[in-house]
Parts: structure tokens; sequence; C-alpha cells
């Protein structure tokens, strides 16, 4: 492969999503076009600082507008005639939907889709699904159908979301692959010494309910009720998606003493701070990065028995997995970090190794690469062998 395609639909998640991926592969020597709709001075310069090519196209991130998506499509298909790489991939729904699509109409001769979680669309809120939700599904999962009969290759983060897509027919089984999140440069986050006084618990993720910031708070409540003096953090910023919470919502957990909210931070500071990363989510993930940034820093982790979380915690040993929307549970096992304060540094060892097994950006790079075909042995990346099997 001598040129790829990546296509986004926020220029931000290039950097911080595959910032790692598109620096291995130009040091590959493949020239990478990265495609968003939302191109910023900072993140156009972060690009190319990365080796690529930052280029614009129009897309709208969220919601449906069938007429407004299929000009989108057919523009970005004219887009890539014109760019004629080798290669495309995308990742998000719509980039992998439409971008496929558009890469198919404009005879991209090689494309892959990543899925990293099936997203709003496909999570339970724990109540009754409306008949809109219903229609949406069927309408985005028939999209995905097409879409992904014209892939070469579709990638998952985890096995969940792999198995649902092929029995449910979106996918062929010789089609898909899982590489197990998307990694994390383990020596940008590294180790950092264990917090024990006073207790931290941190959150860090989209304010959405779906990613049990609510339960997240009530937690904190009771656990506040018997020690004070523990803190909760929550980090993130607020979220146009349908489910998002609002300014009002979390101020007011502000004011009453219950959480900090810095808002959106840099995460690395913050996690410094952190005795337990929390995410009591049940969204459909695919890996959550922000657990991956908090097991390389050696964080134990409280998380959801949910696709894609689970997959981040070996329950009792780097932390805990607890039920979804159980609030009982979740301060169970905040209030055993409390009682028990050495399992914050012995669990949190535990996490860094999982984030060494399982979790290194550049392994993980190597078996994405792979999979594109990409000659991962021409020039190496930054001294990983190439030799990693792809599963």
């Amino acid at each position: 492969m001598r040129s790829l395609a990546i296509i986004s639909n926020q220029a931000f998640s290039l950097v911080n999503f595959r910032g790692a991926l598109i620096h291995d592969l130009a040091q590959a020597g493949v020239k990478v076009y990265a495609l968003a709709p939302d191109y910023e001075g900072d993140t156009r310069a972060a690009v190319v600082a990365l080796g690529a090519l930052p280029v614009d196209y129009s897309l709208t991130r969220t919601g449906m507008n069938p007429l407004r998506d299929c000009l989108d499509t057919l523009y970005l298909a004219l887009l890539l005639r014109r760019l004629r790489p080798d290669a495309t991939l995308g990742y998000f729904i719509k980039p992998v939907i439409y971008g496929t699509l558009a890469a198919w109409i404009a005879r991209v001769p090689r494309r892959y889709a990543m899925i990293e979680g099936m997203g709003f669309v496909f999570t339970d809120d724990g109540g009754r699904v409306s008949l809109r939700r219903r229609l949406l599904r069927g309408a985005v999962r028939e999209m995905y159908r097409i879409a992904l009969a014209r892939a070469h290759r579709a990638v998952f983060l985890n096995r969940d979301d792999t198995n649902d897509f092929v029995r449910g027919g979106l996918v062929a089984v010789g089609n898909s692959c899982c590489i197990g999140g998307i990694g994390v440069d383990l020596a940008e986050w590294s180790p950092a010494p264990a917090v024990k006084t006073p207790v931290t618990f941190v959150l860090a993720a989209r304010l959405l309910r779906e990613k049990g910031i609510v339960e997240y708070v009530e937690a904190a409540a009771r656990v506040k009720r018997k020690h004070p003096e523990v803190r909760f953090v929550l980090l993130g910023g607020l979220d146009p998606n349908p489910s998002g919470l609002s300014r009002a919502d979390v101020e007011a957990w502000v004011q009453a003493g219950l959480i900090e909210w810095p808002g959106h931070v840099e995460v690395q500071a913050w996690l410094a701070q952190a005795s337990v990363f929390v995410l009591p989510s049940y969204y459909r993930e695919g890996v959550p990065r922000s657990t991956q940034e908090a097991m390389a820093m050696a964080r134990p982790v409280i998380t959801t028995d949910a696709p894609g979380c689970r997959d981040t915690v070996v329950d009792g040993d780097n932390g805990f997995l607890v039920p979804v929307r159980d609030v009982d549970a979740l301060v169970d096992r905040m209030l055993t970090f409390i009682g028990e304060p050495e399992l914050i540094e012995s669990m949190g060892r535990r996490s860094r190794a999982l984030a060494e097994e399982r979790f290194d950006v550049r392994r993980i790079n190597i078996k994405l690469m792979q999979i594109m075909e990409v000659d991962v042995g021409k020039r190496g990346t930054r001294g990983v062998a190439a030799t990693e099997a792809v599963s």
C-alpha cells in the first residue's frame, strides 16, 4: 500500500485516537490523507506534524438527514476519485457507512472499516425501547449491512460486537477480525504513584447518561455520607447527543458538593491524582480508551460487566466488574477500596501489567497495518518487532 485515506467525523479524534497509527503508517512509507469535516488551525497543524495531509470534507457528525447524507457521500466519492488512495479506513458510524460507500463508488481498491462500539443507537437505556429508536436501529443495521458488504475487512475492538455483527448478518465471518482495543502509548502513559489519601475516584467520559454518570453521582452521594473526605472527580465536556447531560445538571451536583467537574481537560494530570478509575458505563463501548489510559498509569478500575468495558478488567485482579445500573454494587466496590487502601497499589500494578499485555498501541498498530496489507517491516514502528499475529 502506498497511500491511505483515513476518514473521521471529527478532526480532534485523528490526533487523539489515530495519532500513533498515522505516525506509524507514515514511518512505514505510506502517504496518509486524514479526512475530517471540522479542521481548525491547531488540529490541522497537529495532523501535519504526525506526517499526514489534512483534507477537509463535508459531513454532519450527529443526526440523520437522508438528503444531506446522500449528497455528502457523493461529494466524498468525488474527493476520493481526485485523491486516488490505494485504500480507505473509516471509523465511527457515519465514516464507516458513508465513507465505505463513497470509496466503493470511487473505486478505491481496498476499503477497511473499524467498528469502535455500537454507539448510542444500539445502547439499551434500561427502559422500553421507543418506536423511533427501533426504526433507527433497523435503518442503521441495514446501512451497515450494505456498507460492510463493500468493505474488504471489518475490524472490531471487542468480541461481543464481532459476534453481534456476524450473528445479525451484517458482516461475513471471513470479513471480520478483532484487535482488542486501539491501545495507548505506554511510554507516554507511564505509571504514577498510588494515591491513598484522600481516596479519589475519577470518571472521564463524554457527559452522556449511558456512560453511567448519574449512577456515579448517586454512588458519590452515598459514600460521602460515611466518608465525606473522599473525592469524586468527573472529567468531560457537554455533548450534543440526545442523551447528553445539561450544564444545569452537572453544576447542581458540583454545588451540592458531590463531585468536582473541571470540564473537558487533559486527563493525564487528573489520573495522577486518582486512586481508582471508575466507568459505570452501559454505552455500547468498543474498548474504552479512557480505561486503557488509566490502566497504563497503574490505576485500578471499577467498571461494568458490559461489552467493551469487561475487556479491561479481570474481576478481583486489577479491579472489579459490577452489573450495569447497579448503584449498590458500585458503592460496595468503592467502599472496598476505602476500607482496604492497600488494594489501590496492588491492583494498580496489575492494571499496568494488563495494559502492557493487551493495550500497547505499537503492537496493536502492527496488527492493524498487517490487516491493511502494509509492509510493516519496511521501516519499522519505533522498534516494535513486526511479527505479531493477526487475530
